[in-house]
């Protein structure tokens, strides 16, 4: 008997690979013969390189790099595909858990360490790159990465401009004469699911900047600055990036990644349950577990237990869903071919005290929930 186990991280909690490793421990003290495989998905933010290097057996490598301040970082990548494929996370450069609260402000933060990232993975060879850009700190549009990848941003002197997205409003020219023609050889697709364009009311600035420390008039000065790095990589590099959905990601980098480095942009889940073999194992295979920290209406869309449910389901394979616990419209997944919910959490928790409890320890919790679960369904 083939069983897949697919989850999402339990966020707080557990990554997804753990997650798996748990679930899969589960099933084996049920059905002590079955031929378990692990798959940890996730949805393109932060937990995708852990993913993918799990589920594909991959290999990790790790680059010093600027922080989204200047302060140096180590920041991790993955290989997959026998190195064919570099997995890079904005987060892990560019981040917002790397600067303290009390010193964030995207008007001075830069992507000039994800792009050194990028580099860094490029550099090893490979043919194609699976970018995930949630949690950044940054609003600089991307300029920060094109500065690392060889771009320069010159002000009306002629000087290259400092980092950050205040410094935009400055920007004369762009000059492309020193990035590396090799990078045309390289495919590069960003995980999101972010549809933002990058300004306006819904744009990068106005919906993301509170977050990441920007106050009223910080918000406005970030908005007309991307407003006008849009203008000028239209004139310069002849490409038009404001209005596209998902150009607002990351504080405008999905814009500068179309801009700067023809990258195209792709929802998360799809693209990294694709790269993670899961359709691939589906033969042979009698159920298929996934899961997440908690499941609602908005797993459904766009998130990577949705996913799975939806490809197991067009092969005919029943689901089952582990959870910490439910949120409204969890219902919903029955449409997806998700045939039992199970939670951690009694459903009469609504304050979620009792999980925040099992969530401090939920590796056994989840192994106990999976044996249970499984024998009930097989």
């Amino acid at each position: 008997m083939k069983v897949i186990v697919a989850p999402n991280s339990f966020k707080g909690s557990l990554s997804a690979s753990q997650a798996a490793a748990a679930i899969a421990r589960g099933v084996r003290e049920a059905f002590p013969d079955a031929e378990v495989v692990e798959i940890p998905v996730a949805d393109g933010g932060e937990g995708t390189v852990e993913a993918l290097v799990s589920a594909r057996k991959g290999k990790y490598r790790s680059v010093r790099v600027d922080g989204p301040l200047g302060n140096p970082v180590q920041a991790a990548y993955g290989l997959i595909d026998d190195g064919r494929t570099g997995v890079v996370e904005l987060a892990s450069a560019s981040g917002l858990t790397l600067i303290t609260p009390e010193k964030r402000d995207p008007r001075n933060a830069s992507t000039y360490g994800f792009g050194q990232l990028l580099d860094a993975a490029r550099r090893q060879g490979v043919t194609s790159i699976i970018a995930g850009i949630g949690g950044s700190a940054t609003n600089d549009g991307g300029a920060g990465m094109a500065q690392a990848l060889g771009y320069r941003l010159l002000d009306s002197d002629g000087r290259d401009l400092p980092r950050g997205g205040a410094a935009l409003a400055r920007l004369a020219s762009i000059d492309a004469s020193g990035f590396d023609p090799a990078w045309r050889s390289v495919s590069v697709m960003v995980a999101s699911d972010v549809t933002n364009p990058l300004t306006g009311p819904q744009g990068a600035s106005h919906i993301y900047g509170p977050q990441k420390g920007a106050d009223a008039g910080a918000v406005s000065e970030l908005d007309r600055a991307l407003a006008h790095l849009a203008e000028v990589i239209e004139r310069d590099l002849g490409k038009r990036v404001s209005e596209v959905p998902g150009a607002g990601a990351a504080g405008g980098a999905g814009a500068g990644l179309l801009a700067f480095l023809d990258a195209r942009l792709v929802p998360g889940a799809p693209l990294v349950v694709n790269a993670s073999g899961f359709d691939a194992a589906l033969p042979g295979t009698r159920l298929v577990i996934t899961g997440e920290g908690r499941v609602d209406g908005q797993t459904a869309y766009g998130k990577a237990p949705g996913e799975v449910a939806k490809r197991a389901q067009a092969a005919g394979i029943p689901t089952l869903l582990l959870a910490g616990g439910k949120g409204p419209g969890w219902e919903s997944l029955s449409s997806m071919g998700v045939t039992s919910v199970v939670t951690l959490a009694e459903d009469g928790d609504p304050e979620g005290h009792n999980l925040q409890v099992l969530m401090q320890d939920a590796a056994p919790e989840l192994t106990r929930a999976a044996a249970r679960a499984v024998r009930q369904m097989l």
